[in-house]
């Protein structure tokens, strides 16, 4: 699904997967959380209906390294290329986020190699992406921001009336509610998490960061 001249949503396809998001500068296009292996098929098939090739992909990325958001990460490098690019901190915590958060679920670990690391703001060629660090639902989790168009990808920060889970391994309640609240200082339209549906309009966002201060983070 188009979302504006450069931003493009994919829907989560069942358990295990995540939403997709594609951002297409005018040098390079990046791909944010392939979801699962089996998924890939078909979200290959919705890109390009979209006119996007992905073959033409340069950066494979994620917002987090839960199993859901990056089974895939290897199988759509094998057919379609992409380099794999983590933040230094997602490097850092592989350990945890990949291995340790599978076993938590009782799944084997779908392992996947990187190829360089993220800088602090992503070049598109004539759009450009803010990589923000948010940790609180993994110790590594990241947002990206496009100023251009004030959308948010948000991976499992938060959702629409909800937030991610702070009790996986590496998860943290009290930075979880610091990192919701550093985004909440964004100028954002449209709110892109993880999972479940997206957030457009600026009000409506306001309005959704207002609900979880009030209803969810004393819970937390």
């Amino acid at each position: 699904m188009k979302l504006s001249d450069f931003l493009y949503f994919y829907p989560e396809r069942g358990m295990l997967d995540c939403n997709t998001y594609v951002i297409r500068g005018e040098e390079r296009l990046m791909i944010v959380d392939v979801g699962r292996d089996a998924s890939i098929s078909e979200l290959v098939k919705a890109m390009g209906k979209d006119g996007l090739d992905p073959k033409k992909a340069d950066f494979i990325t994620n917002t987090h390294l839960h199993i859901d958001h990056t089974a895939g990460n290897q199988t759509f490098q094998a057919s379609y290329g992409g380099r794999v690019l983590l933040t230094p901190l997602q490097k850092a915590c592989y350990q945890i986020s990949v291995r340790q958060t599978s076993r938590f679920f009782g799944l084997e670990p779908i392992e996947f190699e990187a190829d360089g690391v993220l800088d602090s703001v992503i070049d598109l060629g004539g759009l450009s992406v803010e990589v923000i660090g948010t940790p609180g639902h993994s110790p590594e989790s990241t947002c990206f921001y496009c100023s251009e168009s004030k959308a948010l990808i948000c991976g499992d920060l938060l959702f629409d009336q909800n937030i991610g889970r702070s009790d996986l391994p590496g998860g943290d309640s009290a930075q979880m509610k610091q990192s919701i609240e550093k985004v909440a200082a964004l100028e954002i339209e449209l709110l892109l998490p993880g999972h479940m549906g997206i957030i457009k309009d600026r009000t409506r966002v306001e309005e959704n960061f207002e609900f979880l201060r009030n209803q969810v983070f004393r819970w937390l």
